[in-house]
């Protein structure tokens, strides 16, 4: 029980000794704040990435719709055939079937997988851009730190800011005009 207490202040001393050094440095530091997304929906270049995801996707939604309808085809032809042939054609034509269904499945998944990556290859060049004008805005303000004020799906990251710092450090604007939007 000794031992025990004697490495709980062991521990309590190294973890307040570890984060009390850097609160000090803390008060230097200038972190500034961006928005992205709101960047990115303000890019010229971002109305023909849209574009050009929607095509593709339209492209492949076509795609599936035909295969399916297909695949419905044979599935209605094999039901109204199914009475009047043999137990061995019947498992013939079930396994066809099966192999059709998940052929379509596949063909399904890799629709997704190209979408996504045909999305990946057209945002890239524009997220680059981001970037880069973040790294120039934020070295032109002497930062330390730039952070992201939602996540990729939207969700808010930083709940609060005070207007004085909101004005301040919200380096948006200043990524915009960067980027000459």
């Amino acid at each position: 029980m000794k031992n025990l207490s004697f490495l709980t202040i062991i521990v309590f001393t190294g973890l307040l000794t570890l984060f009390a050094a850097p609160t000090a440095d803390a008060q230097d530091m200038k972190v500034g704040f961006v928005e992205p997304r709101a960047v990115l929906d303000r890019m010229p270049e971002m109305r023909a990435v849209a574009q050009r995801l929607q095509n593709f996707a339209e492209r492949k939604e076509r795609e599936l719709t035909t295969k399916q309808q297909e695949l419905q085809m044979e599935f209605e032809n094999f039901q109204q055939r199914a009475g009047v042939i043999s137990d061995e054609a019947r498992a013939t034509e079930e396994q066809r079937l099966t192999a059709l269904d998940q052929e379509f499945r596949q063909m399904q998944t890799d629709a997704e997988r190209e979408l996504q990556e045909q999305r990946q290859s057209l945002m890239s060049p524009l997220l680059q851009q981001i970037q880069e004008s973040i790294n120039t805005v934020a070295d032109r303000m002497g930062l330390d730190y730039v952070l992201n004020t939602t996540t990729s799906a939207g969700d808010v990251i930083i709940l609060y800011v005070s207007p004085e710092v909101q004005a301040e450090y919200d380096i948006t604007d200043a990524v915009m005009e960067e980027l000459g939007i």
